[in-house]
C-alpha cells in the first residue's frame, strides 16, 4: 500500500534503480500498477485494497470450475470449485494486499488456455496463453516454476503437433516480457546478496502439503490432526490414481495432468532452491488449486466407495475449518493490533517522545494506521537475511531507517521501543542474553514499563 500510492514513476525507480550492484527490489510491478490504479478509483482504505485480491481469488474459483468442467464428467467441477473456495490457503492470500491471488488467477487461467489450445483448433487460445503467461511473469518472477511444466502439456495428451503452438506461444510471451527480462539479472543479484529464505528440505515439502490442505501456522495441539488429514488425503488420492492408471479408467490422463501440475512445480522449486533458496509456499498457490482439482477427481471419479468418500470429505471440511479458524483468529508474528497500539500511543505520548521500532515489520503497519505519530525504525543488520529494504526504496517511501539505535534515540527523554517477542527469542537461541537493542537500552536508559500486545512487546524507557 505504502509503495503503490507513490505512483508509477516512483515505483519503477524504487524497483529498478541500482543498489549494491543489484536491483532495488525483486518483484515485478504488474500487481503494484493494478493496485495503484485500483486505489485511485476506489480509495486507499484497507477494505478497498483487499477487494482487489478478493476479486482475483473469486476469479480463480471460477476458472478452476471451468477447467474442471472441461476435464472431468458430472459434478466434479462443482466439487473442485467448492474445494478451492473453501481452501484456507486460497482464502488467506485472497485477502492479503499482495500479488499472490493475482498470480494464482493468471496461472490457472494460463492452464485453462493451454488445455483449450491443445484440444481445440482455434489459434486464439494460444494467443490468450501468451498474454497470461507474460502477465504472470510481470506479477512474480517465480511464475516460471509453473509455466515450464505447463508447457509440456501436449506430452500428456499425445498431441505432438501442438508442440509448435506451445513454442510459438511461449516465444510470444517472451517477446511481451522482454522489456523486463533485461532487469532480471539485477533482481537476481538482489536475491543473491542475502535473503531471508533458507534452503528447503523434506520438512519444507511437508509444510507445502499442509498449506494445500489446512494452511499454516496451526496451533501445536492441532498439528497432529492437520498432518493426519493431509497424509491420509494424499495417500488415498495417490492410491486411487494408481488404481485408475492400472485399470486404464476413462479420464485418467486428465487426473494425471492435475497431479503433475500440482507436484512438478514443487519439485522444480525445491531443486532450484538447493542452489539459490527461493522456496516460498505462497508462490505455489496455483499448484495448490490443481492439487485440489486432483483430489476432487481422485475422490469422485475413480470408484471410491461412498462411505469412504463421506469420511474423506468430512476430514477435509475439518481441516479447512481448522485453517480458516486459525486464519481468522491468529494474532502472532508478524501480525499485531497496530491500530489499537497507535490509539494507545495517542493518549499517552508526551512532547519529544519517540516511538522506536526495532524492525520495519512493526514500523510500516503502525505508520500506515497513523502517519502523524513520531515513528522511527532501525535499519536491518547489513548483509543479513533480513536486509531486504534498499535505501532507494526507503527514499521512495519517504521512510528512511535509522543507522543504529544510538542514532535513533538521540537526545530523546522518553523512548517507546516496539519489538517482536519472536525477535528477542531468536537472539536468545543463538546465545545472546537479550536482543541487542534491549541490551543497549538497558545500559543507557531506565526501563519504566513493559506491555504485551499479542506477540509485540512495548518497552517504555526514560532518560531522566
Amino acid at each position: 500500500m505504502l509503495f503503490s500510492i507513490q505512483g508509477l514513476e516512483k515505483m519503477i525507480f524504487g524497483t529498478l534503480a541500482s543498489s549494491n550492484g543489484g536491483a532495488t527490489d525483486i518483484h515485478p510491478l504488474f500487481y503494484y500498477f493494478l493496485l495503484w490504479t485500483w486505489i485511485n478509483i476506489w480509495g486507499n482504505s484497507l477494505e478497498a485494497a483487499r477487494t482487489l485480491s478478493v476479486l482475483f481469488g473469486t476469479g480463480t474459483v471460477v476458472i478452476a470450475y471451468l477447467l474442471s468442467r472441461e476435464l472431468f464428467p458430472g459434478w466434479t467441477s462443482l466439487l473442485v470449485a467448492a474445494l478451492v473456495a473453501g481452501s484456507p490457503f486460497q482464502i488467506h492470500f485472497s485477502q492479503e494486499i499482495r500479488m499472490y491471488s493475482l498470480l494464482a488467477f493468471l496461472l490457472i487461467l494460463a492452464a485453462y488456455f493451454v488445455w483449450m489450445g491443445t484440444h481445440r483448433k482455434n489459434w486464439v487460445w494460444w494467443f490468450f496463453f501468451s498474454i497470461t503467461a507474460a502477465l504472470s511473469q510481470y506479477t512474480h518472477s517465480l511464475a516460471i516454476i509453473f509455466l515450464l511444466p505447463l508447457a509440456l502439456t501436449p506430452v500428456f495428451f499425445r498431441k505432438w503437433e501442438k508442440f509448435k503452438s506451445v513454442f510459438l506461444a511461449g516465444l510470444g510471451a517472451m517477446v511481451l516480457y522482454l522489456p523486463w527480462l533485461f532487469y532480471l539479472p539485477g533482481q537476481f543479484s538482489k536475491v543473491q546478496q542475502g535473503y531471508w529464505i533458507d534452503r528447503p528440505n523434506v520438512a519444507s515439502v511437508i509444510k507445502t502439503l499442509l498449506s494445500y490442505t489446512t494452511n499454516l501456522p496451526l496451533p501445536p495441539n492441532w498439528l497432529p490432526a492437520g498432518l493426519f488429514i493431509t497424509f491420509l488425503c494424499c495417500a488415498l488420492a495417490l492410491w486411487q490414481t494408481g488404481k485408475a492408471v492400472w485399470n486404464k479408467s476413462s479420464g485418467v490422463i486428465c487426473g494425471l495432468w492435475m497431479a503433475y501440475l500440482a507436484f512438478s512445480p514443487v519439485l522444480l522449486l525445491f531443486l532450484v532452491s538447493q542452489f539459490q533458496p527461493v522456496y516460498i509456499e505462497r508462490a505455489l498457490l496455483p499448484s495448490a488449486v490443481v492439487f485440489l482439482a486432483w483430489l476432487g477427481w481422485a475422490f469422485f471419479n475413480t470408484g471410491l466407495p461412498k462411505v469412504i468418500q463421506g469420511v474423506v470429505y468430512t476430514l477435509l471440511i475439518i481441516g479447512f475449518g481448522m485453517g480458516v479458524y486459525q486464519h481468522l483468529t491468529y494474532r502472532g508474528f508478524p501480525y499485531g493490533p497496530y491500530q489499537e497500539l497507535d490509539a494507545s500511543f495517542h493518549k499517552r505520548l508526551l512532547p519529544g517522545d519517540v516511538i522506536l521500532h526495532s524492525n520495519k515489520l512493526t514500523m510500516f503497519p503502525a505508520f500506515f494506521y497513523d502517519r502523524n505519530l513520531p515513528h522511527k525504525y532501525i535499519s536491518d543488520p547489513p548483509g543479513s537475511g533480513s536486509d531486504t529494504l534498499a535505501i532507494t526504496t526507503q527514499m521512495v517511501l519517504g521512510l528512511s531507517a535509522q543507522p543504529s539505535i544510538s542514532a535513533a534515540v538521540g537526545d530523546a527523554k522518553r523512548i517507546w521501543l516496539v519489538i517482536f517477542q519472536r525477535a528477542i527469542e531468536e537472539y536468545q537461541v543463538i546465545g545472546y542474553k537479550n536482543h541487542p537493542h534491549l541490551i543497549w537500552m538497558d545500559s543507557h536508559m531506565r526501563l519504566e514499563s513493559v506491555e504485551i500486545w499479542g506477540d509485540i512487546r512495548v518497552y517504555l524507557y526514560t532518560n531522566e
